[in-house]
């Protein structure tokens, strides 16, 4: 029996493969490598300072979380991973957050399926914080935000985060992922901690990569092809690097029989999407005097994703269409929501020196995303009762977002007579406008009629004209920072900044951080914050309203059919707020970190930070208000002047909960010559846990209706906000290069994570640890390097989704697995660079 979508699908086996190695033994290591550690550091003495002796295995100089112009990694005040390109490369990935989630354990990428476009732009997450909780930089400037919200029950739910996977590996130099709150530095979204990107510079170097896999079952070929290339200007005044990227995957399909249709065999697709994307980025500077530099970098982006909806089967179609849908779709069908998303952005600025040795930069940086969908391989019934047809694609709108910036930063080190060392004073000032916009679909997308026929097109109706509008905000923020080392022993840097919206006023946040070492090898840490994230516009004015028509079996007692409408609503719409929304507010946080630095050998270095992050007024979305077509409900309503439109559910954002995080990061490398080639280990580990620690009493609005209606439900303040995350990650890599090999193994363990049920807390499931073993083997002839790799080379699945949450059998696993539920990954690739 074929699939009436037209895509290739392979059959499902039922194996299960699995990592079973020793928890206990990588556990003995480590603390025989602190036992070890702890013995040479009683017999160091401090010979020089901090400044010059605490980046003996790591020397980067970093730019994220700092003002000053000397900060190496390892001399930081706070915990800062400096990941190299070559480390990005060696994973069997290109999309950036899947490769940053394989080396950073705090750092996490779910792969949901069948969530709408979710699936196409996946969020990642830092610390197991909301994807909108952690602020992404490219070359320190602002990147934009996706225009698509989340609104299905996956991780990241009601968030419009960054989409990482926009940004071409080919074109990235390092990535610094500062864990801290820098809110005081950055401004609004920094609160789980800051994703800053470093792009490649110069004429010098350049490269051709060619790379294809699949997976051992389930389809999901793929193939990718990028180049990246600098060019002199003007003899050594400039440069400019140009970074194309183009790649294609074909959908996995790991989706399971209906049990109560067995006859019509596997029918729902469950799995990736099929993607294809092209890009293009650009990287220059340009020497307009010895001590004025004029740069810009931008990036133009394209994907075209196609993802599943669930499958409608025929036993399922409306008596009074049944025979037009027959006759349409026999065996059945399953909707594809097709996205089309186009990001671009562009900074430009001019930096320089004074000569009293003060550093200014000025910059304009505009971003955006826009995304239109169309939903395929469909139908709207309302529609093919009305007319007698239906068409089978829809047009169903657009969202787009964007942000305009305008930066100036000033800093200059200071020589005071009364301290050893310099002190940096930063200051400047940023204006931000966003702006956010919903375009209408094609009516027959949302088309609902009078007949009592479901209407709108099945799997993502389009968006209606009560949907539409275009909104705008602005900010004008100034900040101040100081930082210097006091004593040659002890460093400390001081920042606060302070934001004016137009939507909600001011807010001030402010951070002080410190070090001491107290010998060349041995350091302490610590910083404590406040820090904010303002609303998005798409959690302000995003809306999905769709509509049905009730009849009087289906309306129920009392209650009047016709035609109802349920959705999103914005926290403006009057319906909303007398169910209880109020105008959104900033998110507000505390952080604290406290942490250690040892380096008891030149090649062994170990870090550990401890961390809390009190959040205060989460935006959440909230629960589904159902029961609104009550007689009860629907006479509050018309004695508050909503006489013209009935709902039967509707939810909304608010300020409901408030959570505390806690954790620690672990963090060991060490260097070794072994078989005449060098050895590079670590060891890396992320504990981390979610509460919530307070829920905003619910409206009194929805108390006074009797209708035992929640804002916030069980599912999203045990799950979605707290358990349904693995609290553990472990990673353990070894890289090894002899001669023209280089061997990489990379072994993850995801911790345990729970998915709750509003049902009955009977039907909630706790999933097992899963190991994971990603191995590679490259070599080096001349300028070309050949590589062949395995993801998950022991074909590790994670557990099956109990009988009661898997769709009568048609989703078998859950989407909130942390490595997903592909399977087996065979890759090559081939790069030729200069």
């Amino acid at each position: 029996m074929t699939n009436d979508n037209n895509r290739p699908h392979q059959a499902r086996s039922q194996q299960n493969g699995s990592a079973r190695n020793a928890t206990t033994l990588l556990t003995a290591s480590l603390l025989l490598a602190l036992a070890s550690s702890a013995a040479a550091q009683e017999n160091t003495q401090s010979t020089s300072t901090p400044s010059t002796n605490n980046a003996k295995n790591l020397q980067a100089v970093i730019v994220t979380g700092t003002r000053t112009q000397n900060r190496t990694d390892s001399s930081s005040l706070s915990p800062i991973d400096v990941v190299p390109a070559s480390a990005l490369q060696s994973t069997g990935t290109n999309e950036l957050s899947a490769a940053l989630a394989r080396l950073i354990p705090s750092l996490n990428f779910p792969r949901p399926a069948a969530t709408d476009a979710t699936d196409s732009q996946r969020p990642a997450t830092l610390r197991g914080l909301a994807p909108d909780e952690v602020l992404v930089l490219v070359d320190g400037k602002r990147w934009h935000t996706s225009a698509l919200v989340n609104v299905d029950g996956t991780i990241g739910r009601g968030s419009a985060p960054v989409d990482l996977n926009t940004i071409p590996l080919s074109a990235i130099d390092h990535i610094e992922v500062l864990r801290d709150g820098a809110s005081a530095q950055y401004g609004s979204d920094a609160i789980a901690g800051v994703i800053n990107i470093i792009l490649k510079h110069g004429a010098q170097g350049g490269s051709v990569e060619l790379d294809g896999g699949r997976y051992q079952r389930g389809g999901g070929k793929q193939w990718t092809g990028s180049a990246n290339v600098g060019i002199p200007l003007n003899g050594d005044k400039g440069w400019l690097r140009i970074s194309v990227d183009d790649g294609h995957q074909d959908p996995t399909n790991h989706g399971g029989v209906d049990i109560r249709y067995p006859q019509l065999g596997e029918k729902q697709v469950f799995g990736d999407p099929t993607v294809s994307q092209h890009n293009l980025f650009l990287n220059t500077q340009y020497d307009i005097t010895s001590n004025i530099q004029f740069y810009a970098f931008g990036s133009y982006h394209f994907r075209d994703g196609i993802s599943d909806e669930l499958y409608r089967n025929p036993f399922g179609y409306p008596s009074s269409v049944k025979s037009s849908l027959n006759a349409l779709y026999p065996d059945g069908y399953q909707p594809l929501l097709e996205s089309r998303s186009t990001d671009q952005q562009l900074v430009a600025g001019v930096r320089g020196t004074t000569s009293g040795g003060w550093r200014w930069d000025v910059s304009a940086n505009y971003g955006g995303n826009r995304v239109s969908l169309d939903t395929i391989h469909t139908a709207n019934y309302a529609y093919l009762h009305d007319f007698g047809y239906t068409p089978t694609t829809f047009f169903d709108g657009i969202v787009s977002n964007a942000q305009q910036l305008v930066d100036v930063d000033i800093a200059k080190d200071f020589n005071l007579s009364w301290l050893p060392n310099p002190v940096t004073v930063a200051f400047g000032g940023e204006y931000q406008r966003n702006t956010y916009q919903i375009t209408a679909g094609e009516p027959s997308s949302y088309y609902v009629g009078t007949s009592g026929v479901t209407g709108g097109a099945q799997g993502f109706g389009g968006y209606s004209p009560v949907n539409v509008g275009s909104w705008s905000r602005s900010d004008v923020a100034q900040y101040v920072s100081l930082e210097t080392n006091l004593t040659d022993k002890l460093g400390t840097s001081f920042a606060v900044r302070h934001e004016d919206y137009n939507d909600f006023g001011n807010t001030v946040s402010g951070a002080l951080a410190s070090r001491y070492d107290f010998t060349d090898r041995f350091a302490l840490r610590a910083s404590v914050s406040s820090g904010f994230r303002a609303p998005s516009l798409a959690q302000e004015d995003y809306s999905q309203i769709g509509s049905a028509y009730l009849t009087p079996s289906s309306a129920g007692p009392g209650i009047a059919p016709g035609i109802y409408q349920t959705g999103l609503l914005p926290v403006s719409n009057p319906v909303a707020q007398l169910l209880g929304a109020q105008a959104l507010r900033p998110e507000r946080s505390h952080n604290y970190t406290v942490g250690a630095v040892f380096n008891p050998i030149d090649p062994l270095t170990l870090t550990f930070d401890l961390y809390q992050i009190n959040i205060y007024n989460r935006i959440v979305l909230s629960s589904t208000l159902s029961g609104l077509n009550r007689p009860v409900v629907v006479d509050y309503l018309a004695a508050n002047g909503i006489t013209d439109v009935a709902y039967s559910s509707a939810q909304y954002f608010t300020n409901a909960v408030n959570t505390r995080t806690q954790g620690g990061d672990l963090v060991g490398s060490f260097r070794s010559n072994l078989g005449g080639g060098v050895l590079n280990s670590t060891l890396s580990y992320n504990y981390n846990r979610t509460q919530v620690t307070h829920v905003a009493a619910n409206p009194e609005q929805l108390d006074a209706l009797g209708l035992q209606l929640q804002r916030v439900t069980y599912r999203d303040i045990k799950g979605l906000l707290a358990n349904s995350t693995p609290r553990s990650k472990l990673i353990l890599n070894e890289n090894y290069t002899l001669s023209h090999w280089v061997f990489n193994g990379n072994l993850t363990r995801y911790g345990s994570f729970t998915a709750y049920s509003n049902s009955s807390y009977l039907l909630n499931q706790t999933y097992s640890p899963q190991w994971v073993l990603d191995l590679a083997g490259s070599y080096n002839l001349d300028d070309w390097t050949f590589t062949l790799g395995l993801d998950n080379a022991t074909n590790s699945y994670p557990d099956k989704t109990i009988a009661a949450n898997n769709n009568d059998g048609t989703i078998p696993y859950s989407n909130f697995s942390p490595a997903g539920f592909n399977g087996r990954y065979y890759y090559t690739k081939v790069i030729y660079h200069w």
